[in-house]
């Protein structure tokens, strides 16, 4: 399983456009193939920053997931919509109970 975390730093006047438009991404991601867990956070000491948690079944599927055109179109309109660089990390996990 791969988790995927990231996040971006609203424009205060562009904050409502960055929920709005980050809702309908997460809701469309969690329809595609291998998406295991997709949501948006919204930071509770800072508002402006907007966190993405996913996880995915495997490579194959993130890579599908960043392929789908509307998963650029989603990239380029946040793009305008925020200040400074976003984040992305990807880890590789394996769930373990305990």
């Amino acid at each position: 399983m791969l988790i995927v975390t990231g996040s971006v730093h609203a424009r205060p006047d562009r904050l409502a456009d960055v929920l709005a438009l980050s809702v309908e991404h997460v809701h469309r991601s969690r329809a595609e193939p291998g998406c295991l867990f997709h949501t948006v956070h919204q930071d509770v000491e800072d508002p402006n920053r907007i966190v993405f948690v996913e996880h995915w079944q495997d490579a194959d599927a993130l890579r599908t997931h960043f392929a789908v055109p509307e998963s650029g179109a989603f990239v380029a309109a946040l793009t305008e919509l925020v200040a400074g660089s976003p984040t992305l990390e990807i880890y590789d996990a394996t769930p373990t109970r305990l």
